[in-house]
């Protein structure tokens, strides 16, 4: 992996350009650049091959191999980044024939999440994560101890090493996965306490470094980092936000996607992702200024498919409009709103469409609330605030019977208000009820 704490490593990248569909071999090494400058590296160079899968052994095959460690050398570079996740036999063989050490994407980004991981939960889902990663390449790592022949007092100590290694590595593992294990129990307490508040939850996600946080930030007056780089912020972070008309709701930003993201985060990243399943509506923030932005909506959606979230209520948020300028963006701004007339527009960063965002997501919030009539007791006050803060309180007349009032209240607190009124709660715009 990069050391992001020493001085800038040159890496030369390494893209491997299989035909499939949709992707462009040059566009992945470009956001693979981003992600070796955001760990620590320096981009020196890169090559890339096509062929149909990948070679077992050199990923780019071996005459290949052999003509980019040349290149790699005369780029004065320390270290070769291939694309794609290698497998352990790929990593060896590639150092073995570079004399250079060799990582790979998923190592790339795992130490971006190492350097951004803040809390206490997200520095534990990130070793978990690295040591899964590690563990089936600890081999490689020993075989200059464990080779026959390899001389006096390294055959032996080379296993025990391994062996000694592998050991600490489960012990670990075991550790941090009892910990992540009680994370998940906390946070599924703070789930249902949010749901016993009964406030509607609008969950942002989206492609990294698409202006999730600056939109949280914009909505709310959070105060969440931003940065314009790959994962900025990993940790979940939840806010109130009013809306028009008195509505209020929650916005929970979570881990930006990414093409190609590593399995291993994935599964540690489980009880943060868990988030998004609670959610009354998905907020897809899209860079509308990316030139692959089509490519990055679909690695969204698959992701969102894995995670079994593909038939959720959706928002798609058109962002960082005001980089669309000129004869040519102005052209880009027209396609996009014909092919997804539904979208929002907005610039986090500036301030345009924010008022309409707030809008459509006060209309998607209420769109499922009940109108009620209702005749309180007089002791019966918070009862009142509470409709005050998680619905449209439009009358409250104190009379000598009770407290008239009249509403349109979320379905689990029109259930609560239902005893207070002469009939059921009716569809929002029924009528009177009470």
């Amino acid at each position: 992996m990069i050391d992001s704490s020493a001085p800038a490593e040159r890496a030369y990248l390494v893209g491997l350009d299989t035909g499939a569909p949709g992707f462009d071999v040059e566009d992945s090494l470009e956001e693979l650049g981003a992600l070796v400058e955001a760990a620590g590296g320096r981009v020196v160079g890169r090559a890339t091959q096509r062929r149909r899968a990948a070679d077992p052994s050199t990923y780019v095959g071996k005459g290949k191999a052999t003509e980019i460690v040349a290149e790699a050398r005369r780029a004065r570079a320390e270290l070769l980044v291939c694309d794609d996740e290698l497998t352990p036999q790929q990593q060896r063989d590639l150092e073995e024939l570079a004399s250079l050490r060799v990582v790979d994407r998923s190592a790339v980004i795992l130490d971006i999440f190492a350097k951004h991981a803040q809390t206490k939960e997200g520095r534990i889902q990130v070793e978990v994560a690295q040591l899964e990663y590690v563990r089936p390449r600890l081999r490689g790592m020993w075989r200059h101890l464990e080779r026959p022949g390899g001389g006096v007092g390294t055959r032996g100590p080379g296993e025990t090493q391994l062996e000694t290694d592998r050991r600490v590595i489960e012990r670990r593992l075991g550790d941090l996965k009892q910990r992540l294990r009680e994370v998940e129990r906390q946070r599924e307490r703070s789930r249902r306490s949010r749901s016993e508040e009964g406030l509607f939850l609008a969950a942002l996600v989206g492609y990294t470094n698409a202006g999730k946080s600056t939109l949280l930030n914009s909505l709310s007056g959070a105060e969440v980092l931003v940065a314009d780089q790959p994962f900025a912020t990993l940790d979940p972070t939840t806010r109130r936000v009013a809306l028009p008309n008195g509505t209020v709701i929650l916005v929970s930003d979570t881990v930006g996607f990414i093409n190609k993201l590593p399995p291993t985060l994935v599964s540690a990243f489980h009880a943060t992702l868990e988030e998004l399943r609670d959610a009354d509506l998905l907020v897809h923030v899209v860079d509308s200024s990316h030139p692959d932005l089509h490519e990055r909506i679909a690695v969204v959606d698959a992701t969102l498919a894995e995670l079994g979230l593909a038939d959720r209520a959706r928002l798609v948020v058109l962002n960082k409009a005001d980089a669309l300028r000129g004869v040519e963006g102005a052209a880009m701004r027209e396609a996009l709103s014909r092919e997804m007339p539904a979208a929002v527009w907005t610039s986090a960063g500036s301030g345009e469409g924010l008022d309409d965002l707030r809008t459509r997501l006060a209309e998607l919030a209420r769109a499922g609330w009940i109108s009620i009539n209702a005749r309180l007791p007089h002791s019966a006050g918070a009862l009142v605030h509470r409709i005050r803060e998680r619905g449209s309180l439009r009358r409250a007349d104190y009379t000598e019977r009770g407290i008239e009032v009249e509403a349109e209240v979320p379905p689990s607190l029109a259930a609560e208000l239902a005893r207070f009124s002469a009939g059921r709660p009716g569809a929002k715009g029924a009528g009177r009820t009470g």
